[in-house]
């Protein structure tokens, strides 16, 4: 399952070679807080960045951990004495784990990148060499079918998942397999797929290496794998989303035209999930001149399913063409072609009036409902992760507010969420406040301003009285019609209840 111009992969067909390689990498601690300690925290943040230097220095000495970085996250050759205290050797070799470099020395084969999981497991991530970390450092100047490790996005679709224990889960774009592997922890049955069956090898790597459940492994671009009769509860994907003139770097370039890639991938989603199932990804996408690209988005949600899309982050188009050719090590290389290459990317966006590109999240819950709940918005702002248990209360909000009608939300009992705090705004001295903001410290992180009787509102809220109650006893207290209030203020509930400053009580 090789690539031309890329090395040879460990057998994947050896679980017993796999079950004693990650005996042999705990016992020497080679773990992602084994790592953190042995380096330490710049050294380790380093390699993130794709700088080496540091962790090169942490990695004189003589430890079976420090052989280990070097041969698996360095790519140095180790003495062959070295490693066999360490690694059954012969069974590494026979399995193609490691290989003879020169005399006396071993080589690896793949990169292997400690993983910690979110329950504390030690996990491993396999990819091909020199792309376990980072990703900045030239790697399109490899073979075009090369297998990245974990990265930003990577781990950012990870913390966003939703992770109820469910039946049926649909990796697409695996990959190195990050995203089956998180979801072996909480699907009894885990298919995943890839255009490129290198990824599909290195993804049953990783899942041995880490001790978990093989996984239904399908080659094939997007939905294409998935038979007619197939649907899933949970359906996540980190695509190829870069908008790109031409699609040369299969581990980054959709190549459909535009965002038609991430557009198909959402459109297609929806009849492939299972009442009440989740379907994440991240996406790019077009700000095209005279277009809300809200409007834009909110087109690609399929009939049937609510969606919450979350543009994290704009960037011009220069701004775009240069980070993509930064990744793939153009910058590095002739400068004429550079410029042409840069070029062929500003006419594409030229020729398709974009001005921008935005980056965020789109998640999409099968709801069957006739008047789905479609959220777009912009937030830039730092979040906390994981994020998985605040998008499913989201949605689980939301179908809370369509389901009852302003009558019914009055009889409702309410609760601020946990570590919500209020901030008075206005001059020092000044008797009132000028305005009163509440604020998120988990999740979303969001603040939002209320005025005096959303404040009172939100704050009286433990669950034990209805939202009627407590507006009539607001409007006892300031000396206003309590019909009005009641009037009034449903708007400003179903406002903090959607952005999950309040949730139902029941």
């Amino acid at each position: 399952m090789s690539n031309t111009g890329l090395s040879p992969l460990p057998s994947s067909d050896r679980p017993d070679a796999a079950a004693r390689l990650r005996d042999a990498l705990l016992g020497a601690s080679f773990t992602a807080d084994g790592l953190l300690e042995l380096l330490g925290a710049p050294a380790y943040a380093a390699l993130a960045r794709s700088e080496t230097v540091p962790a090169l220095r942490a990695t004189r000495g003589d430890t079976a951990l420090e052989a280990l970085v070097r041969l698996f996250l360095l790519q140095q050759p180790v003495p062959h004495a070295r490693v066999a205290d360490v690694l059954p050797v012969d069974t590494c070799l026979e399995s193609g784990w490691l290989v003879r470099a020169g005399a006396d020395d071993l080589a690896a084969t793949v990169d292997v990148r400690p993983y910690g999981g979110p329950a504390g497991e030690d996990w491993f991530i396999v990819s091909d060499l020199g792309c376990a970390v980072g990703g900045a450092g030239g790697i399109g100047s490899r073979d075009e079918g090369v297998v990245l490790g974990v990265g930003g996005a990577s781990t950012t679709l990870a913390g966003i998942t939703v992770r109820t224990p469910v039946s049926s889960a649909l990796d697409l774009g695996t990959g190195s397999g990050i995203q089956a592997l998180h979801a072996t922890r909480h699907a009894t049955r885990v298919t995943a797929t890839d255009v490129n069956p290198r990824a599909l090898h290195i993804t049953a790597l990783t899942l041995a290496l880490s001790g978990a459940p093989a996984a239904d492994l399908r080659e094939g671009s997007l939905f294409t794998p998935v038979r007619d009769d197939e649907t899933y509860d949970l359906i996540v994907s980190n695509p190829p989303f870069v908008i790109s003139p031409g699609a040369r770097l299969t581990y980054r370039d959709g190549g459909m035209g535009g965002d038609d890639l991430c557009r198909t991938l959402v459109q297609q989603a929806g009849d492939r999930l299972n009442e009440g199932g989740f379907a994440q990804f991240l996406a790019n996408w077009q700000h095209v001149e005279g277009e809300d690209w809200q409007d834009r988005l909110r087109s690609w949600v399929p009939r049937g399913c609510d969606a919450w899309i979350v543009q994290r982050e704009v960037q011009d188009v220069t701004q775009y063409a240069e980070l993509w050719l930064r990744d793939a090590g153009d910058h590095r290389g002739d400068e004429a072609e550079y410029r042409a290459r840069y070029d062929a990317w500003l006419d594409e966006f030229e020729a398709r009036k974009v001005k921008a590109v935005g980056f965020g999240w789109i998640t999409l819950r099968r709801s069957g409902s006739a008047a789905p709940s479609i959220t777009v918005e912009e937030w830039p702002h730092p979040v906390e992760q994981p994020l998985g248990e605040t998008v499913r209360a989201h949605f689980d909000r939301l179908g809370h507010l369509r389901a009852h009608d302003d009558a019914a939300l009055l009889e409702t009992r309410f609760r601020l969420v946990p570590e919500v705090v209020q901030e008075q705004v206005g001059l020092p001295g000044a008797e009132d406040p000028e305005h009163v903001v509440l604020r998120q410290n988990r999740g979303m992180r969001r603040a939002t301003k209320v005025d005096t009787v959303g404040a009172g509102f939100a704050g009286v809220c433990d669950g034990t009285m209805s939202a009627g109650r407590i507006l009539d006893a607001i409007a006892q207290l300031l000396g206003e019609d309590p019909v009005l209030l009641r009037d009034r203020t449903p708007a400003q509930i179903r406002l903090l209840v959607e952005q999950g400053f309040l949730e139902p009580a029941d």
